[in-house]
């Protein structure tokens, strides 16, 4: 592919595909600043691999593997200026949490729980929670189909907990 190809390809990877970059880095940058900074640097890393892309591949899987190691990556070198509770406070400064419905709520202590999750156990989460098949999980992460269902099992143990634990 020459360059000119390689370009045309990339811009069509990003218009198509740009959903996957944005959900990849709201679950590891609760601030749209970070946010924007991480999703340029997948951009960079994507259009740095696209003369590597095999088509043997899922475009998506491709796209998943390449922004969750760029956002693990971003997370640890930025994780000293993340807070613990940065997404709820994100949120609560739009609308007090009393005023959010039960179901907002909800989704919202998820969100703060999942961003307190290690960097694969996020990677899993947002891949589960995308409908991915664990054989797809499995391939974008590059672990075992059997480890993918025993990590999945004991994060969503984690997340009940975590939730039990508030209405204790």
């Amino acid at each position: 592919m020459d360059k000119q190809e390689q370009k045309q390809f990339f811009q069509e990877i990003i218009t198509q595909h740009k959903g996957i970059l944005f959900k990849v880095a709201r679950g590891y940058c609760p601030q749209e600043d970070e946010r924007k900074d991480l999703m340029q640097e997948m951009m960079i890393q994507i259009w740095l691999s696209i003369h590597k892309y095999n088509e043997q591949y899922k475009i998506s899987t491709w796209l998943y593997r390449i922004s969750l190691n760029v956002a693990i990556s971003f997370y640890r070198k930025n994780a000293t200026r993340v807070t613990k509770f940065s997404v709820l406070n994100e949120h609560t400064v739009d609308l007090p949490i009393e005023d959010k419905t039960e179901n907002e709520r909800e989704l919202l202590l998820l969100e703060q729980f999942i961003s307190e999750l290690k960097e694969i156990e996020k990677a899993l989460m947002i891949l589960y929670l995308e409908d991915k098949s664990h054989n797809e999980i499995a391939e974008i992460l590059g672990i075992s189909l059997s480890n993918v269902g025993t990590k999945i099992g004991r994060i969503k143990n984690k997340l009940k907990k975590r939730f039990s634990q508030l209405k204790a």
